[in-house]
């Protein structure tokens, strides 16, 4: 079996994959209603809010673009924070719909300063909103989104977080944080295919709606509420990958938030651990390194693309490369959702027998 461990799309148990060979069903009868509403509510119990939360069909990225436009109008300043390249993404949206977009960026590797974020809100008044990414795993980093929530909201500012490779995996108490806006994706933390995204919206964020002049028309939260009253989603959904999230949640909420939060900081301990061990060095600041994805610095003299192709051929082993500036800088091992310590043992493995024949020697 191959050993995928990349940031996403990330496995899916046996059980999620079965569900998905259902036939299809109408998506505006009763029995699809009924799924619909459940994966809603348990997702309501994951994200920790009792904020409107909407099933989307597309993307984070989707996500992403729908919280933008559903709370901006061309013309509205808005401080874009970015320790990575989601980050960028996040800002390149809204800079492409109209906003007006202050850029506070932070060296790649490095969490973002709330001080900085706190000084950047005072030097301009008229800075409606916040975005940020809480997990950038183009870095393996985790912002302290607590403490960064502290900040913005005692400015009462509109916050909107990329929640995407976090919620699910990490704690990401949404109404306990604040947070106006919070996104995830499917082929994330929660053990399903690629294919949808969930937002949550909170009561701040829907005055920001009523004002909101950005274009819109399938991310429409107007039109995603008025559907889901009945049980509905505006536009035909992805049908199978919601029964997948359906079976998902279950096996989520039988585990245990509190159980998933410990077992991804273990298997991040794992990874980290065991790739010193193996004398490579991890990229970025280990204080904020992600419980979700492991970034490793690329050895001098080493091809990162052969290492990984060997890795992938020669022991079924799947790593991501890098992003962005960092393509050829770093390679990272993913590790949310459908994932123990025996997968990271796997890896650790492989990449014990393939980085010698790649040209590596560890210092001893």
């Amino acid at each position: 079996m191959v050993e995928l461990r990349i940031p996403g799309p990330t496995p899916c148990p046996p059980e999620v994959l079965q569900t998905m060979s259902k036939q299809m069903v109408d998506h505006r009868g009763e029995e699809f209603i009924g799924i619909l509403n459940a994966v809603t509510a348990k997702l309501k119990q994951v994200f920790m809010t009792k904020n409107d939360l909407y099933v989307l069909t597309g993307s984070g990225t989707g996500g992403m673009e729908a919280a933008v436009v559903n709370t901006l109008s061309p013309g509205d300043k808005v401080l874009a924070v970015s320790i990575g390249a989601f980050g960028d993404r996040f800002a390149t949206i809204a800079r492409i719909y109209g906003a007006e977009v202050v850029p506070l960026n932070f060296e790649w590797g490095k969490a973002a300063d709330p001080d900085a974020i706190r000084k950047a809100l005072q030097a301009d008044a008229k800075i409606k909103a916040v975005l940020i990414t809480h997990n950038e795993t183009s870095t393996g980093i985790t912002n302290d989104l607590a403490a960064i929530s502290s900040v913005v909201k005692s400015f009462d500012k509109l916050l909107v977080v990329d929640a995407i490779s976090s919620l699910g995996s990490i704690k990401c108490p949404v109404d306990e944080w604040h947070l106006d806006i919070a996104i995830s994706g499917s082929q994330k933390g929660w053990m399903a295919p690629p294919g949808l995204a969930f937002i949550s919206v909170s009561p701040d964020a829907w005055k920001a709606h009523a004002s909101a002049k950005m274009p819109r028309y399938y991310w429409d939260f107007a039109q995603a509420k008025r559907f889901l009253e009945r049980g509905q989603t505006p536009w035909t959904p992805a049908v199978s990958v919601v029964f997948a999230m359906d079976v998902a949640l279950d096996m989520m909420l039988k585990e245990g938030l509190d159980n998933i939060f410990a077992r991804h900081a273990r298997v991040s301990k794992a990874a980290r651990a065991g790739v010193k061990s193996l004398g490579l060095s991890l990229f970025g600041d280990e204080k904020y390194a992600s419980n979700t994805v492991t970034a490793i610095t690329v050895p001098e003299g080493i091809n990162v693309r052969e290492l990984r192709r060997a890795l992938r051929k020669e022991h079924q082993v799947v790593l991501a490369g890098g992003q962005g500036k960092l393509e050829e800088a770093i390679f990272r091992i993913g590790h949310l959702g459908w994932v123990t310590e025996a997968n990271i043992e796997k890896v650790l493995s492989a990449l014990k027998a393939a980085l010698p024949r790649a040209g590596f020697a560890a210092e001893k």
